[in-house]
């Protein structure tokens, strides 16, 4: 039968009255070695402190050294002297909490403070939480300071003292002392240790960011699997770029703002980048994505590139009535208009070569859907149908002082997507680049056309993601490993 050896401070913590296993002093473990030779204890070690080469960091150190099995280790240890070191856990502890908290139905589970003994917690619901918690970091005592919200995230893990426990919170760390020490001794899961760091620059209050925040924190959680460290950065962090090993820009990018310069920096540090800025350039113009495609054979609608007024004077004749103006840059149906009447065409011409010296004139291409194929590496990646937003023709709405309205998605497997418009898509991105892009494609009468390739594609959990799953993260996860590692 194992033996079961309890660590403390002081008496007063716990005492051989409250256990039926060994209790001994910290100082007696460290200045006693021989006291087990020939046994292999397991240790639970309830120091006040485990503060670096203090005795309860010795006490744990010195028992793995004697091959004693000890809770918490000095990975643990060291692991929660600071957030930073244990920062890359928290994507999958914070998903799981919030769903756990989801399920609640009501229960008492909305405190600040989550008190997690041995892999128990007191709110039946929170359980599946404290196991993986648990999971993570084998610590006898673990107090979790949450933040309020919407989405609860974790302000701090902290390894808590008995000595801090309230009366009530003693008794139930003691059950559940008592009910750990009478099954078997688990390991700890082994995790993927941390080879990589990919910042990645986003905007939590962009009103259509290309991946939401709750997105982020899933490819958070699939890149741990993988190595890679997931740490968000702000617009802000351009002088710390350098610290990390690649740059994953989840910003609407333009050439005008800081998402141009942070690419730029990336590449003169020799980091790889999605978006890099000579696909910026490329895709988010519009004029030199239509030359582009032409040039190479890859069908798109009908074009003309203006810049005067009287080049504009008999566009209905060909192209066909009504007619679509863009704008060089819009992104997200921005700057995109559908006008028809010679009269209606001219006035707004006039008005976008005011801001522009060219824009695009197109045939419209009337659909209930738009395809959208994402491609990363030269390879398709995912594909979906974005639909029309209501009684709109085009997939977001835009209304001066109202929220944008975005139409509803279809997403299929790659398998299931047309050949034609896979073809069509991976020959458009393949003129840009090998990063991540997401290719605008309309299947129209007994023609696929391409309407625009986006660097900055939207990538969003359960929409882009959910015909092919996490495949789609762990692709991209995997880009930038093999990136980082080539260089």
């Amino acid at each position: 039968m194992a033996t079961w050896v309890v660590l403390v401070d002081n008496p007063k913590d716990v005492s051989n009255a409250d256990t039926p296993h060994k209790v001994m002093s910290v100082r007696d473990y460290l200045m006693r070695p021989k006291l087990f030779a020939g046994t292999s204890p397991n240790i639970i070690n309830l120091s006040r402190s485990y503060v670096y080469q203090g005795a309860g960091y010795y006490a744990s150190l010195l028992a793995e050294a004697r091959q004693h099995r000890v809770l918490p280790n000095v990975e643990t240890v060291l692991e929660l002297s600071r957030k930073g070191l244990y920062r890359h856990a928290l994507p999958e502890l914070e998903d799981r909490l919030n769903r756990c908290l989801e399920k609640a139905d009501g229960e008492e589970a909305d405190g600040e403070r989550i008190l997690v003994c041995l892999g128990r917690t007191g709110t039946a619901a929170l359980e599946p939480f404290a196991r993986l918690l648990f999971d993570w970091y084998r610590a006898p005592i673990l107090e979790v300071s949450v933040a309020p919200g919407a989405w609860r995230s974790i302000r701090r893990i902290r390894m808590m003292p008995v000595s801090e426990l309230s009366p009530e919170a003693r008794a139930f760390m003691m059950e559940s002392l008592e009910r750990y020490t009478h099954r078997a001794w688990r390991a700890p899961k082994q995790r993927v240790a941390m080879k990589h760091a990919l910042a990645v620059l986003s905007n939590p209050k962009e009103e259509l960011p290309p991946s939401s925040q709750a997105s982020l924190r899933h490819m958070a959680k699939v890149a741990a699997r993988q190595g890679v460290e997931i740490v968000p950065i702000g617009k802000g962090d351009l002088d710390r770029l350098a610290q990390y090993d690649a740059l994953f820009i989840r910003e609407t990018t333009n050439i005008d703002n800081h998402t141009y310069r942070f690419a730029r920096r990336a590449v003169q540090e020799g980091m790889p980048v999605i978006d890099d800025p000579v696909s910026m350039i490329r895709c988010t113009n519009k004029v030199y994505l239509s030359e582009l495609l032409e040039a190479n054979g890859v069908a798109g609608p009908r074009t003309a590139i203006l810049s005067s007024l009287r080049e504009a004077a008999d566009l209905e004749a060909r192209l066909g009535s009504p007619v679509v103006l863009k704008i060089p840059d819009g992104s997200f149906s921005r700057g995109v208009f559908r006008v028809e009447g010679a009269a209606a065409i001219a006035d707004k011409v006039k008005t976008l070569l005011e801001d522009s010296d060219i824009i695009l004139a197109q045939e419209y291409c009337p659909t209930e859907f738009d395809w959208r194929v994402g491609v990363l590496g030269g390879e398709p990646l995912f594909a979906v149908q974005y639909l029309m937003a209501k009684k709109h023709w085009q997939i977001v709405k835009h209304q001066d002082g109202k929220p944008a309205q975005e139409g509803s998605f279809r997403t299929v497997s790659l398998a299931e997507a047309p050949p034609a418009v896979v073809d069509m898509a991976v020959r458009a991105a393949r003129l840009i680049g090998d990063g991540l892009y997401g290719v605008d494609l309309k299947v129209f009468g007994d023609r696929v056309v391409v309407i625009e390739v986006n660097d900055n594609p939207n990538l969003d959990h359960g929409v882009e993601d959910a015909g092919e799953k996490d495949a789609v993260w762990e692709r991209l996860i995997r880009w930038f490993v093999q990136k980082i590692e080539a260089r």
